[in-house]
């Protein structure tokens, strides 16, 4: 399970510092979940980001069942041609099942703020002869997406540790086209039976909140996973 080696993962992972600059959107405390940062967005608090330590973990077998991961691909609807960004992308675990369905003349943005990470994915995708998927080496504050290119991006047990969420989702909003999705894929909060600890999870209502603040509008939530939920949100079309 991916979530239960966070407590020794974090220890070797440097949480980015709160600057006395931080926008009034953030609010820190003191006393915090030991498991979070201490900073809180729209009444969450922001969990402790996974190193490049962990790489290892995102490719251990057992993934495979926990995750369902070609189901999660199936359900996303790509289609030939699309440009996806797989955020927070990780050794490319997701990335490269996604290129196998946007085809050879579509492009999968694999963002990272580990130049570590995707030297790894990089090793990966040649291992496997993909060559549609682009390394991005994105910040904590924006993911370097090309403008009103993307169709879709997806974010997989990653966006509940984003140090700054609301300057990286208006980065994501600015990549997307009109009527682009955005995919949170999160543990379930909703749900105590799921053997995460609790700021590794979302609940569906505070996914929707944070994705509005940037302007995205829920369109639906798929429940097919084992664990986490998939929660499709959309850029909307021009008026």
């Amino acid at each position: 399970m991916i979530r239960l080696l966070f407590a020794l993962l974090s220890l070797s992972v440097i949480a980015p510092p709160v600057s006395a600059q931080e926008s009034p959107r953030y609010v820190t405390k003191t006393i915090h979940d030991p498991n979070g940062i201490g900073k809180f967005y729209l009444g969450r608090e922001i969990a402790h980001v996974m190193g490049h330590q962990g790489a290892e973990w995102l490719e251990r077998p057992e993934r495979a069942d926990e995750e369902k991961p070609d189901l999660m691909v199936d359900a996303l609807g790509l289609k030939p041609n699309d440009r996806v960004a797989d955020i927070g992308a990780g050794t490319g675990y997701i990335s490269w099942r996604m290129a196998t369905k946007v085809g050879t003349n579509g492009v999968v943005y694999a963002v990272e703020i580990q130049q570590e990470m995707l030297d790894l994915l990089n090793k990966n995708m040649a291992s496997r002869g993909v060559k549609t998927v682009q390394p991005v080496l994105g910040t904590i504050t924006d993911p370097k997406l090309p403008t009103n290119t993307v169709d879709l991006v997806i974010m997989v047990d990653v966006y509940h540790e984003f140090s700054h969420p609301f300057e990286m989702m208006q980065g994501i909003a600015k990549a997307l086209k009109p009527g682009g999705r955005v995919v949170f894929v999160e543990y379930r909060a909703e749900d105590q039976a799921v053997p995460i600890k609790a700021v590794h999870k979302m609940s569906v209502a505070q996914v929707k909140k944070e994705a509005s603040v940037v302007g995205l509008e829920w369109v639906e939530t798929k429940n097919v996973l084992p664990w986490q939920h998939m929660i499709f949100c959309r850029k909307p079309l021009p008026k």
